[in-house]
């Protein structure tokens, strides 16, 4: 809690799919509007969620959990199939009509909202030299920072969450 008593919460982003990237916004934005103070570190393959042009895709690979509502029940897609070309760009676009027919924010919306309501947004220096990324590629109001930067924020948080 902060010398004003106002809680904090730090997450840290490593998953940078579509499915991934809603619980760190959704989960953010929300802390920012109940008066918590947010900090969220993008590294490794979260690093690409702070992107301007987001290009995002999500894999049935290796997600058992995934079953999509086809034919009044719910379907899972067994791993094999991951293998058919196009397969990744179907169950993207599978789920994007789902999430604009039930009226859910896209990722775009949700992370200008984070903006907005002032969630401190940290892109790893580490990640962005590995993967060769420069500021010019990122979204504006991002703050570069390392491991030593999310530690710091983190032992002064109330609540940490690793997505």
């Amino acid at each position: 809690m902060s010398e004003d008593g106002t809680k904090s919460m730090s997450i840290i982003v490593t998953k940078g799919t579509l499915d991934w990237a809603y619980p760190p916004f959704i989960l953010s934005t929300t802390a920012a509007a109940l008066g918590l103070n947010v900090t969220m570190f993008f590294t490794f393959y979260g690093l690409p969620l702070l992107l301007k042009n987001l290009s995002l895709e999500m894999s049935p690979l290796g997600n058992p959990a995934m079953k999509m509502p086809m034919a009044g029940m719910h379907m899972g897609m067994p791993n094999i199939m991951s293998m058919i070309p196009f397969v990744d760009s179907g169950a993207t676009a599978m789920m994007k009509n789902m999430m604009k027919k039930k009226g859910v924010a896209s990722i775009e919306e949700l992370r200008s909202l984070a903006v907005e309501s002032e969630v401190r947004l940290i892109a790893c220096q580490m990640t962005m030299d590995l993967f060769e990324y420069s500021l010019d590629d990122m979204i504006g109001g991002i703050e570069l920072g390392g491991a030593a930067t999310y530690i710091e924020v983190a032992t002064q948080s109330d609540i940490n969450l690793f997505i």
